[in-house]
């Protein structure tokens, strides 16, 4: 029983080490948006990091205009890079757990 207890958390250890070099790769992965009209694009790390705006000399001219298209395009970059770190994350910590009956489930 000691046996198996120590196996799980030797493999809980070297599940949470891959978790955080998931995490530092995951500074490496840029996700790229952009507006509909391409007037505005906004590059972010799969962690949510902000690493770039461009914006076309078009948005400068109406401050109401540019902020919304902020807004807009910002909160679709998140979506998008949060999508890629929870399915990255996820997938390291389900091929790390060790095999407890009915712990399956919660992955699905």
């Amino acid at each position: 029983m000691f046996g198996d207890l120590m196996g799980m958390m030797g493999k809980l250890k070297e599940t949470q080490a891959k978790v955080e070099a998931t995490k530092k790769r995951l500074d490496t992965v840029m996700v790229d948006e952009s507006s509909s009209d391409g007037l505005l694009k906004v590059t972010l790390t799969a962690n949510r990091e902000l690493k770039s705006i461009s914006v076309d000399d078009a948005l400068l001219e109406d401050k109401e205009q540019l902020e919304d298209y902020l807004v807009l395009t910002l909160n679709k970059a998140i979506a998008k890079a949060t999508s890629v770190n929870e399915t990255e994350l996820a997938a390291v910590a389900k091929d790390g757990m060790p095999n407890i009956p009915g712990m399956d489930s919660l992955f699905k």
